[in-house]
């Protein structure tokens, strides 16, 4: 399986700062003399357009970080998935953990917005994980297996979405979980997956949270981990390609 580097941009940067980002990578791959992943950027909403310009030609295609679960109608200040594909997106970032936690959204209109953008064409990059609390005290695995039951509709094909595992702990941290760690989760995701839709185990599996150039390699060798959603480094363009450069699927 190939696999996938996303860079998450976050609410960051300028429309220059983007340009000057997206030319870069652009550049960088037109010089590549390897095979590389596939590869997604997902900017803020104002600078979709300008990176979708210069990346149209390339093998990178790109994302957006949230949408509305309706199609249109009275919903100041969002975006829908009909919009973002309109514009030239192709994937979108959906449950991430800062909208759960500073947007107070629940698995209903998660899974609502999953079935929006694959309705109308999106591919959604689904965010599970847990928090500092529930790490602690041990609840990793019921609470990502719960959140893969109560998030995914049920009658979804593998190849219409991704799912990344997102310790909400080690975001922007700089911690990670150990190997073994990674691992136990990813593989608990490819069972609950397997069994929970027919070709599950073809889903792809991310990791994210404090992945940097340091440890891109080692996670990405995981048996299980099948791509990486990156924050930070993503908006570092030598960082960034040294992630993209430790994929060898």
């Amino acid at each position: 399986m190939q696999q996938y580097i996303i860079g998450n941009w976050k609410m960051n940067g300028t429309k220059a700062e983007a340009q000057k980002l997206a030319t870069g990578f652009l550049n960088r791959i037109q010089e590549a003399t390897r095979p590389l992943p596939h590869i997604v950027l997902c900017p803020s909403y104002p600078y979709l357009t300008s990176v979708i310009e210069i990346l149209k030609h390339s093998p990178i295609d790109v994302g957006a970080q949230d949408c509305h679960p309706e199609k249109s109608g009275a919903f100041t200040g969002d975006v829908s998935a009909a919009q973002l594909l309109d514009v030239g997106c192709k994937y979108v970032i959906i449950g991430h953990s800062e909208r759960r936690r500073y947007h107070h959204e629940g698995s209903a209109i998660i899974r609502r917005k999953i079935e929006s953008a694959i309705k109308i064409g999106l591919r959604p990059i689904l965010c599970i994980g847990e928090n500092a609390e529930e790490h602690k005290t041990g609840r990793t695995l019921h609470i990502v297996s719960q959140q893969l039951a109560s998030d995914l509709p049920s009658d979804q094909k593998p190849h219409e979405f991704l799912v990344a595992y997102e310790p909400l702990w080690a975001i922007g941290s700089g911690q990670t979980p150990s190997l073994k760690e990674v691992e136990e989760i990813m593989g608990l995701m490819k069972y609950e997956l397997s069994t929970r839709l027919l070709g599950g185990a073809l889903i792809p599996t991310l990791y994210g949270g404090s992945v940097t150039a340091e440890n891109a390699a080692d996670i990405l060798n995981l048996p299980h981990v099948d791509g990486l959603l990156v924050g930070g480094a993503s908006l570092k363009l030598d960082e960034f390609w040294e992630v993209i450069n430790a994929s060898e699927r």
